[in-house]
């Protein structure tokens, strides 16, 4: 009784929407989608909790996610940190992070991250009662099908969450679009649902996204990728000659290449708090006739950056905090260790690192350098692959990119580092404005 009463509380807090979400979230597969802090999350754990907590005793309780890490993060520490849930409901949940198991209201949970088509796998042969995925969109579609299948106790039901992606990706086009034919709800939700937002911050966000971003993120809308994938790219306003000093020089992003261009860009943070790609260096072995091994590679990255030229002075030389490599680069990490430099692997995420990188210039906060000259040559021409748009997957063509993925491994793999030290947002039409 204490259990619903909390819970009972904090549906006070929601909106007229989010709470007719949660009572009518009785179908077998309830689904909540749209806008980044729409407040789809905060219902839809609402309405998991007050299914746990009248769960089957027969049958397991499954809350799955791309990793580990991101179920801690997206599910888990609301429930258990300072928040508004996590204060009435910390004591109820037990969780350390990390683990493969939690629980919730004295019920064992099963934590499974399902990151590729095998992690189907992990629950063949199971009987499942309840489910919650988090960003459902970014979870194979063969774990879906086969939770689905397993959910075989009567009253089982899975609720799911999710950010919109390509309209033909098989969440929407298989069960979104199906209402009408399949034991499914679902609600859309847009970031003006959620009254509890700062306005503020409401405006900062929005600045934040553009284009394609935008239309999903702040709208909620399942739109499909098109065009140019750095649609607001305008040299005059984001190509700078000269560099303000530099308070902190983060990283140094490398994609690795043999026949296809190698590329190096630093990355620093300036004392004006943006960031500046400052310097590039790049070796096409088809227009040098000729390929470079990893020791003359890492010589040459060292060299380049040891004669880096620091701006508001005559000296040169830079040591970055973080060596950020290509992931597939495995040959080359080795080099550098054995010349002494510990390299970190770069975060891919593809998508949410161009999504990164776009909204930066978009809002005054990243410049680059004109001596980026392979990055600024690439970046006008960098599109999204229509066929794979057609498929319900958002990827870029795969073609004089390399200096761009260098960019964007320094940028995004040291976001947990920038992130609170850059300037406010600009809107393009303050920007236009003050011109």
């Amino acid at each position: 009784m204490t259990t619903l009463r909390e819970l009972g509380a904090l549906t006070g807090m929601m909106s007229p929407r989010q709470m007719v979400s949660v009572l009518d979230s009785e179908a077998r597969i309830n689904v909540w989608h749209g806008a980044i802090r729409s407040g789809k999350t905060f219902a839809s754990l609402i309405a998991f909790l007050m299914a746990v907590a009248c769960a089957p005793s027969a049958g397991l309780i499954i809350i799955a996610g791309r990793t580990l890490d991101t179920i801690g993060r997206n599910v888990l520490e609301p429930l258990t940190d300072d928040g508004v849930m996590g204060k009435l409901l910390s004591k109820h949940v037990k969780w350390t992070a990390g683990a493969t198991v939690c629980k919730i209201f004295g019920r064992t949970i099963h934590l499974i991250g399902a990151n590729d088509r095998q992690a189907e796998g992990k629950i063949r042969g199971s009987t499942v009662c309840l489910a919650y995925i988090d960003e459902a969109t970014l979870l194979p579609y063969d774990f879906f099908r086969q939770m689905l299948g397993r959910m075989s106790v009567k009253g089982a039901r899975l609720f799911a969450t999710t950010n919109p992606d390509n309209p033909a990706h098989w969440l929407r086009k298989e069960y979104i679009n199906r209402q009408g034919e399949l034991n499914l709800r679902h609600w859309k939700f847009g970031i003006d649902d959620n009254p509890s937002l700062d306005p503020d911050y409401v405006r900062d966000l929005k600045s934040e996204y553009t284009g394609l971003w935008y239309k999903r993120f702040i709208l909620g809308n399942w739109v499909q990728s098109e065009g140019a994938v750095y649609e607001m790219w305008d040299e005059d306003r984001m190509i700078v000659d000269v560099l303000p000093l530099m308070t902190k020089w983060l990283a140094v992003g490398i994609d690795y290449g043999t026949t296809n261009p190698f590329a190096a860009l630093t990355l620093g943070l300036g004392a004006d708090k943006r960031l500046y790609l400052t310097r590039e260096w790049r070796w096409d072995s088809k227009l040098q006739k000729r390929q470079l091994t990893d020791v003359e590679y890492s010589k040459r990255v060292r060299q380049f950056l040891a004669e880096h030229p620091v701006p508001g002075s005559t000296l040169k030389g830079v040591r970055p905090d973080w060596w950020v490599l290509d992931p597939s680069a495995a040959s080359f990490r080795i080099q550098l260790y054995e010349d002494g430099v510990t390299a970190r692997l770069a975060n891919n995420e593809v998508k949410a690192g161009i999504n990164t990188l776009g909204s930066l210039l978009t809002t005054d906060r990243l410049k680059v350098h004109r001596s980026c000259q392979g990055f600024i040559d690439e970046i006008p021409g960098y599109s999204w692959d229509e066929k794979a748009s057609g498929k319900g997957n958002d990827e870029p063509i795969k073609s004089d990119d390399h200096s761009l993925d260098g960019g964007r491994y320094a940028v995004f793999t040291t976001r947990p580092i920038w992130n609170g030290l850059l300037r406010p947002a600009v809107l393009p039409e303050d920007l236009e404005r003050a011109a």
